[in-house]
């Protein structure tokens, strides 16, 4: 071996820590790594690996293939490499078993820690407790966590503002004997502040009125106020039993403002709190109104939450772009955003409507069937309009809900073709019901009212040019300027409530409002204006049978209910719906049932009692001679 090969090989052999006793040196210290690998619970593979790696120096030793410093170097280097690496992955590995063991979702770690750490560790959770999220989350310990946080804003801490992403707060020394109401600024962006009732650029503001200070000033002559604002992102915290149907409600912006004075209890107040919330123009079928946190409230179906929002002592006055909310107590507040419609009314209301239409449409078909009987068995039928104007309604109804039926199971489902052409069909047949009732209307008009000279040629066919073609004439001009397709019910958080093929919701609002509100409502107080003058001339009838005066009121009343079937007087509830659920419910129930009460009064109409028939061959005849003997 030459110098510079001694150099290099000494050189090599100093970086390897290579010496004359390095053989004991590596048993003794084998013996200690070992014992000290099984004390960490590593000791069986990483000593299998040792002597895997010391049997295969020795053969190559042997063999002449490696030098005497060569073993030692490669032992020692890549096992160093590897325990680092398994080192490596036993830190990552106890991290997240650390983290995972901490679970601050849970509400105890940092159930008294109100630090900045705490807090953001917390605030985690607003976002981390989704239903969708796989975060142990307690909402109960999270909910107090943040109501004992302005507790502690009060009594315990020295901050005077707090300024974070999702928290913002003032706290302020107040006199409690002071000669006027309290502004404060809730901009959500900014700290709270206090200013001027004059001062107008801050559209989200509270107002405390000093009688609220001012009975308290027996106990204390300074109390300690605290103002938060905080924002509870999309998830679950502070949503409460009364948000988790999953409806479409929500926290109008995910903002809950806070006022405590600390552990004094303000409540009953004489003069209420206003909060002001700015917010945008709300659709029609949402509605505002302002609630509290009540920590007393409770459900059975969440039992980890601890409140829920209630609106006990709370007034909403509802502006166009603001609402003002007057309370009487100190708590966290907030905006509660709900459809009129949520899911679970439209779920209830579509199964009301299935069940009524397909119970209408047996019976329609029962009127259509025993008409056709009555033509076969009374050759006189053949003759009188009503009972084909009858059916002609019938059939129009029935078609209707069929095409209800139709429309409301499919959805959206194929092509965008067939969504137009369903779309089109249902208005189609709901126009063919309005115009048959009013030609209903027309007929009694002419029956009851009118009764002279009103002899047409072809009478039934021109009603049913009307009854049929007029219809199709919207139609064909609607559809012309492509006015059906999808339309949907969505709530503010663009949840959809109900999906069909009817109008575009955004390119077909008027086209809507025209040929459908506006054709209805014609009809309707057309039909109502008729019926309200046959109602006069029956019941001035009674004045010329005294004596059978009371039975002929029973008489007057069940006929005039039988007529409001017919010209489809039930239909009008749809101007009450705005009233609330309550008369959605009847609405819903009673156009559905409308082709019941039809087949009622047809049997009642063509099957009269025995002592009846000879005195009446059907109401036309029945009707006409009533009226023309009052004449």
């Amino acid at each position: 071996m030459g110098r510079g090969e001694t150099r290099n090989t000494a050189r090599l052999h100093t970086l390897t820590f290579h010496n004359p006793t390095d053989g004991a040196m590596q048993q003794e210290g084998r013996g200690r790594g070992h014992r000290k690998r099984q004390r960490c619970g590593h000791g069986a593979g990483w000593g299998r690996l040792i002597r895997a790696w010391e049997l295969r120096d020795v053969q190559l030793r042997a063999s002449g293939r490696r030098g005497p410093g060569w073993p030692g170097m490669v032992t020692r280097g890549a096992l160093g490499v590897l325990l680092l690496l398994h080192l490596a992955s036993d830190q990552k590995n106890s991290a997240t078993t650390h983290e995972q063991s901490r679970q601050p979702c849970k509400g105890l770690i940092n159930a008294i820690r109100f630090d900045n750490f705490g807090l953001k560790d917390t605030a985690k959770c607003f976002t981390a407790c989704a239903p969708s999220g796989n975060e142990p989350c307690n909402l109960g310990n999270l909910q107090r966590y943040w109501l004992n946080y302005e507790i502690h804003l009060v009594e315990k801490s020295l901050t005077e503002t707090v300024n974070m992403d999702f928290l913002k707060a003032l706290v302020k020394n107040i006199n409690t004997n002071i000669s006027e109401d309290l502004h404060f600024s809730l901009t959500p962006s900014q700290i709270p502040k206090q200013v001027t009732e004059d001062e107008h650029r801050h559209t989200d503001r509270v107002r405390l009125p000093r009688s609220l200070f001012g009975s308290l000033q027996g106990s204390r002559p300074m109390v300690r106020l605290a103002i938060t604002i905080l924002d509870i992102g999309s998830g679950n915290v502070f949503k409460g039993p009364r948000l988790s149907l999953e409806d479409g409600s929500s926290v109008l912006n995910n903002r809950v403002v806070g006022l405590s004075l600390g552990h004094i209890n303000v409540t009953g107040l004489a003069e209420p709190l206003e909060i002001t919330f700015s917010h945008q123009h709300q659709p029609p079928n949402m509605t505002l109104s302002c609630v509290f946190w009540d920590v007393t409230k409770g459900s059975l179906s969440s039992p980890g939450s601890s409140g829920d929002w209630a609106s006990k002592g709370c007034s909403t006055d509802v502006g166009v772009d603001r609402t003002i909310c007057r309370c009487d107590h100190l708590t966290f507040f907030a905006l509660l955003l709900r459809p009129i419609l949520d899911q679970v009314t439209v779920k209830t209301l579509t199964r009301i409507s299935q069940a009524g239409c397909g119970t209408s449409m047996i019976f329609l078909a029962f009127t259509v069937v025993l008409y056709a009987f009555l033509r076969f068995s009374r050759q006189k039928l053949n003759s009188e309009d009503v009972p084909k104007i009858h059916v002609a309604l019938s059939v129009s109804l029935f078609l209707l809900n069929l095409a209800f039926f139709i429309n409301v199971g499919y959805g959206l489902k194929g092509s965008d073709a067939a969504c137009w052409a369903r779309g089109a069909v249902f208005h189609y047949f709901l126009l063919c019901a309005f115009t048959w009732m009013g030609l209903e209307a027309f007929h009694l008009y002419l029956l009851v009212i009118k009764v002279f000279n009103t002899y047409f040629g072809h009478y039934f066919l021109k009603l049913s040019l009307v009854g049929w073609g007029l219809p199709a004439l919207i139609v064909i001009g609607t559809g012309s300027a492509n006015s059906y397709g999808p339309y949907a019910i969505r709530d503010k958080k663009n949840t959809t409530t109900l999906e069909l093929c009817w109008f575009c919701e955004k390119t077909a609002t008027s086209a809507l409002y025209v040929t459908v509100h506006g054709y209805f409502l014609i009809t309707f107080l057309f039909s109502a204006v008729v019926l309200g003058l046959v109602a006069l001339k029956i019941f001035t009838l009674s004045s010329a049978t005294a004596g059978k005066e009371k039975r002929q009121h029973w008489k007057g009343v069940l006929t005039l209910l039988g007529l409001s079937s017919l010209v489809g007087m039930s239909w009008g509830l749809a101007i009450l719906t705005p009233l609330g659920l309550s008369t959605t419910y009847v609405f819903a129930l009673f156009t559905s049932l409308q082709g019941v009460f039809i087949f009622c009064w047809f049997v009642v109409l063509y099957f009269p009692r025995q002592s009846t028939v000879t005195s009446s061959s059907g109401t036309a005849r029945a009707d006409q001679t009533l009226t023309v003997s009052h004449e």
